[in-house]
Order: structure tokens, then sequence, then C-alpha cells
């Protein structure tokens, strides 16, 4: 449908059309990649990889092997600060204070400075927030080529994942070319890239309003840390599609190799779970969810430009910012 849109059609509308629809297909396929990333879909290890490949890399330009290497990070060390990739996103967003003190990536390697230009885009992030997750993949092409080309690190099965990037970047480009004019392919790829913030946001909702915490977890504090750092997306059944298993973030965290199928179905030995060890169970709607962000982000953003960190104000951040 997207291909005939784009092809078939001369209304810009179609072309609108055929952007947006790109954008769900990619959501879905990312879903599809990530299922068979925990090895969920297929029978056997070749057959998952296969899927891995055309879901991710094929089709969206995202190598599973870049996702691999981060997401078995961020299951061990879910919203571990310097250990949990997924929370790293200085200069752009910080989710605690403690972010301020420029720790140090033991999944990157490097420390995480918090310097003037991060202090300000910190001072406005649940502002840039949006914004940011509309042109969030960008990001995520950028750190696919960064992995796969460099020399220093030891990349499994990195000509096929080279492999799978090309063929994205074959299809992509010619499907944007086939547009009559540039305003209507800025438009497309810009629409389509919009389209898939709605996943980004859905990545930030299941984690950004859950508690942190320094260093792995320790001894048997696994489960614990699983609880607390996690955030469940109530919806109805009907709408399981939509988020993709993602919604049940603690069941998956807690059984990553369960098919999203039967997420909905242990949910409820979940809940018992923690009730009996008294540990939380966070279950929002996706609009009380981006609340809970956007206020973590702005707790956060009010503390950067706090006296104790000072930066010049000014009129549009008091504005902004007002109290009382």
């Amino acid at each position: 449908m997207v291909v005939y849109g784009v092809v078939c059609c001369d209304s810009p509308w179609a072309h609108f059309g055929a952007a947006t629809l790109l954008g769900f297909l990619w959501i879905q396929s990312a879903y599809v990649g990530h299922d068979s990333g925990h090895y969920q879909v297929m029978t056997t290890r070749g057959y998952n990889k296969l899927a891995q490949l055309l879901a991710g890399n094929c089709l969206t330009g995202i190598s599973i092997a870049w996702w691999k290497w981060t997401h078995n990070a961020h299951h061990l060390a879910v919203n571990s600060l310097d250990y949990d990739p997924d929370l790293q996103h200085i200069p752009v967003f910080a989710v605690s204070t403690r972010l301020f003190k420029s720790i140090r990536s033991v999944f990157y390697g490097r420390n995480l400075d918090f310097d003037p230009v991060a202090r300000f885009l910190v001072s406005y992030q649940h502002w840039t927030f949006y914004p940011v997750m509309c042109v969030a993949r960008v990001n995520l092409y950028l750190q696919t080529f960064i992995l796969l080309f460099s020399p220093k690190r030891i990349v499994p099965d990195r000509a096929l994942n080279i492999a799978g990037i090309l063929v994205f970047w074959t299809w992509f480009p010619l499907l944007v070319a086939c547009l009559p004019n540039w305003p209507e392919r800025f438009m497309f790829v810009l629409t389509s890239f919009a389209v898939t913030s709605i996943q980004h946001v859905q990545f930030c909702l299941n984690h950004f309003p859950a508690n942190v915490y320094m260093g792995p977890p320790r001894a048997n504090d696994w489960f614990e840390k699983q609880t607390r750092g996690t955030v469940d997306i109530s919806c109805p059944s009907w709408m399981d599609w939509f988020h993709g298993g993602l919604q049940f973030q603690l069941e998956h965290h807690l059984f990553p190799r369960l098919p999203r199928c039967q997420l909905r179905k242990v949910s409820p030995v979940v809940q018992d779970l923690c009730k009996k060890h008294n540990l939380p169970y966070r279950s929002y709607s996706f609009l009380e969810a981006n609340v809970w962000t956007i206020k973590t982000l702005r707790a956060v953003a009010v503390q950067a430009r706090d006296l104790a960190n000072p930066v010049p104000k000014n009129m549009v951040w008091e504005a902004v910012h007002t109290h009382g």
C-alpha cells in the first residue's frame, strides 16, 4: 500500500497517507524484531535470526546487532543510571539529578558530561521531549552506523547486519525519489519518522517515571529492581497489537522469552507476587504514563536551573516556570 500510494498516486494527500502507513509499518516490524530478538517467534535460532534481519535491518534500517547490544544491558540492569544505556541520554534528557554529577557510563565506557550545553538542554527537556521523539529515529540510524563500522567493536554477524541496512538504504531512498518534488519528499520522510514517535514515546513511558539507582543489581535484588524500574501501560485486550506486548513491561522483563500473546495471562500472577512481597506494580493508562513522564522530566529540569546550579535565567524561562 505504501509503494502504491507513492508510485501510482499523484495526490499529495495519498503521499501523506503512504508516509503514515510506512511509519506504522516500521512500528509493527520493530515489534517483530523485538520478539524475534528474544527468540520468541520462530522454532529455531536460525529462523529467528532471519526474522530479526528482515524486520530490523532490511525494513527499518536499524541494526539488530546494535539493538541486542543495548537491549541485553537494559534487561540486566534496568534503570541503573550507569549501567542501563536506555537512560543515558545526556545531553538531551536526564531522568535524575544524579546525572548532574557527570557519572561514568559503564556501558559506553565514558563519562556522561553534564556541561553547560547539557544543562541548557535538560532545563527545557519537558518541552522538547515530544519534538525530539519525532526525529529520534535519526539517532538510531547513527548508532547503527557507529557500531557496525567501528573497528574496535566485536559485532556478531557484522557482514549480515551491514548487508541488511544496505537493503534499507537502497529501497527507502528509491521510494522517496519517486515523489515529484523536494517539499513532498521532506514531508514524506518527516511524517514517517513522526509516526514512529508513538513507539519511541512508549519506550520512555515504560521507564522514565520509574525508580532509578546506581550500580548493577546485587545478590537477590534483581527481581526488586525490575519491579521498581518498570511501568506497565493499561489498555483493553483489543489494543494489545498497538503496544506490541510492551504494555506489560514488568511481565516482559521478568519473563523476556515469554511470547507477547501470553503476557496478559501471566499479569495477574505477577500482580499477586508483587502484592505478596510488598513490591510496586505500576500500571497507568497511556495518558497517565505520559503525564508522569513529563512530571519527571520537569522536576529534573527545574533543578537543573536551580540556584545551586547557577545559570543565567531569562524571562521566557521565568514565565514558563512561574510558581504560585
